[in-house]
């Protein structure tokens, strides 16, 4: 359902970082919604991969990779009933890497132990293949460049 765009007044932002970035399987969800532009949290949480969704959860060290929205307050309640906010997600405040704050939808600790984290924090590159360890020469080469 779309709304009307309205004034930037009227809207509040919301940083996103799975299935509602440019491109992912609900991005429709922020129909009418404006991009600020991509960004980055503090690295003080981490990303895990859920399967079919990820979590943002507080309390990590890792720098997650976002998106920046503002979207209307009827777009957020939306969001809420999608997320199934507060039982599955919690609607928190999130600092991000330019010291500015935006909502996001977190999860608890509890909610996600022993699920995959991603190291990166980055959704999109969950699939990325890791870099090959290096050789024993190429280990001992880069200690002494230190």
């Amino acid at each position: 359902m779309s709304h009307p765009a309205g004034t930037d007044s009227d809207r509040v932002r919301l940083f996103v970082y799975g299935l509602l970035l440019e491109g992912e399987r609900e991005h429709a969800l922020l129909a009418g919604s404006k991009l600020v532009g991509p960004v980055r949290t503090q690295p003080a949480y981490y990303l895990v991969d859920l399967g079919v969704y990820p979590a943002l959860v507080p309390g990590g060290q890792v720098s997650v990779v976002g998106e920046l929205y503002l979207v209307s307050k009827a777009t957020r309640f939306e969001l809420d009933v999608k997320r199934q906010c507060p039982i599955l997600f919690q609607r928190t405040i999130v600092s991000l890497e330019d010291g500015s704050e935006a909502g996001a939808y977190t999860m608890r600790e509890e909610q996600v132990r022993g699920k995959r984290r991603l190291k990166l924090g980055d959704w999109r590159g969950r699939f990325s293949p890791k870099p090959k360890p290096l050789s024993r020469a190429e280990f001992i080469q880069n200690l002494r460049r230190r």
